[in-house]
């Protein structure tokens, strides 16, 4: 099949590189960072490395929504929840009936907004467990071992069709270790529930995740907040597609073992001065336990205190250029 990134970020890069370099498959790229689309045409492709070494130019074709005319059998969706709106209406014109989207974004919210512009049966989500740095314009650097991530997909039917098996067979030749369930909304909120426990410290802390696990506190931390937010999910009634117990190992296993050396995403973002999707992970949680009659104490304080971070950043900054500003 053909596949067309939207996002030409951290993710939609390992995505689109890997099917395009291991599975051998067509792969172009749409995005609306103009800075990122000129870099990659000026030096003629992307660089890549892996866990800091290794760098090299992997050729790749790349546009704005308004110059693309390209026809895929699926897009990939990859862009932060905060934009995603203005990009999908950008692309809007190049949706046909045909095909159909895959998103493994960060966070809940972005599956109402893409709905609005593909059907039910056309859309498909999941989770990536796989680390990846965008150092800058054109330059991304994939964390872990090749073949040492994974990751989830879901019809948002729950309905496994022919499409999705090739999308998993395609994914799996790419070496990215698809796994296909039937909860879709059980598969997302597990990486919910990850991301809000490492994600979150890491970018409050400035930590790696590694840094992180190796604090002797670490796993009771990650314990409080995984208990809180199935608590939350319980008592919403949704079904999660592994325990407690599992996902607390998983914290531990990724980065312990996977990703030691990951400043997750949202740290990125906080350093670079861009707002993070701390309201769409830890918030979305306390947010679904207050509908619920149940009040996620530790994810709200995580909540203000990401958003404290933020805020602390941006005065530094200031004060570093000379322009306090309170």
């Amino acid at each position: 099949m053909k596949y067309t990134v939207i996002g030409a970020g951290a993710m939609g890069y390992r995505y689109g590189v890997l099917l395009q370099e291991n599975a051998g498959l067509d792969v172009d790229f749409v995005d609306t960072w103009d800075i990122n689309v000129d870099k990659v045409r000026d030096q003629g492709g992307v660089y890549v490395s892996r866990d800091h070494e290794g760098r090299h130019l992997v050729p790749i074709r790349i546009y704005t929504p308004e110059e693309y005319e390209g026809d895929p059998d699926v897009w990939i969706i990859m862009v932060k929840q905060m934009q995603l709106e203005e990009v999908l209406s950008r692309c809007a014109h190049l949706f046909k009936a045909h095909q159909v989207v895959f998103s493994a974004m960060n966070g809940w919210g972005h599956f109402d907004r893409i709905a609005g512009y593909f059907p039910k049966d056309r859309i498909y989500g999941g989770t990536a467990m796989i680390a990846t740095v965008l150092n800058g314009p054109g330059d991304v650097d994939f964390i872990g071992k090749a073949g040492t991530g994974s990751m989830h997909m879901c019809a948002m039917t729950e309905e496994i069709t022919e499409v999705e098996r090739g999308m998993e067979a395609d994914f799996k030749a790419a070496n990215m270790n698809p796994i296909v369930t039937e909860n879709f909304e059980g598969t997302c909120l597990a990486k919910i529930i990850f991301n809000s426990v490492v994600n979150t410290i890491c970018t409050m802390y400035q930590i790696t995740m590694g840094q992180f696990i190796s604090y002797d506190g670490a796993m009771p931390m990650a314990e409080q907040l995984i208990n809180e937010a199935y608590d939350a999910c319980e008592r919403a009634g949704k079904q999660l597609i592994q325990s407690r117990q599992t996902t607390l190992e998983e914290v531990d296993y990724v980065s312990r073992v996977s990703n030691p050396l990951h400043y997750p995403s949202m740290y990125q973002d906080l350093t670079r001065g861009r707002a993070t999707e701390v309201d769409y992970i830890n918030g979305y949680i306390a947010k679904l336990g207050r509908q619920h009659d149940y009040v996620c104490r530790t994810h709200e304080f995580l909540t203000h205190g990401v958003h404290l971070a933020e805020l602390a950043f941006r005065i530094h900054r200031d004060e570093a250029a000379g322009a306090v500003s309170l």
